[in-house]
């Protein structure tokens, strides 16, 4: 989601939409790449214990290495996990009162996330329309993609509303 919480935490290089109407003139527009990120197995490893899941692609590097993918790879809910924070690099909603994840359409993982790789993501809005009084649902498409890698490591379509008026 945009920084509504911390309007002062403007991320460098982030396109500002100031208000619904903005948003909706800016379907079909791409935005990005983001900076790289590191993911590395420390990252790994806490998702792992955060979410109870330390099946041994993920936290076990000496077995990892004689497995399918040659090193130990992230969960993909933790790669999923960083859409958020990417989109904030991205882009800065003002004039809402607040900003809401309402859920996710469509979610892949086309290739896998090795431990220490740096990935980057870009972003479409592919739908901004009016869902309720003050209320207006976005749809962005952010893909992520893995220095090296032919395809991307997660594509997914997240679902935020705004709300428009609302005292916060």
């Amino acid at each position: 989601m945009s920084n509504l919480l911390d309007p002062g935490a403007e991320p460098e290089g982030a396109v500002v939409y100031r208000g619904v109407p903005a948003l909706k003139a800016a379907v079909g527009d791409k935005l990005g790449p983001t900076a790289w990120f590191v993911v590395d197995q420390r990252r790994i490893d806490s998702f792992a214990d955060d979410t109870e899941d330390h099946q041994w692609i993920h936290v076990d590097p000496q077995r990892a290495a004689d497995g399918p993918f040659g090193a130990t790879i992230a969960h993909g809910f933790l790669t999923l996990s960083l859409v958020p924070y990417f989109i904030n690099q991205l882009r800065r909603v003002e004039g809402v009162a607040m900003g809401v994840n309402y859920g996710l359409d469509r979610v892949r993982f086309p290739a896998p996330l090795t431990a220490g790789t740096r990935i980057r993501a870009t972003s479409e809005m592919t739908s901004v329309e009016d869902v309720g009084p003050g209320v207006v649902q976005v749809i962005t498409r952010t893909t992520i993609e893995a220095e090296g890698s032919p395809k991307p490591v997660c594509v997914a379509d997240l679902v935020a509303r705004y709300h428009v008026g609302i005292d916060g």
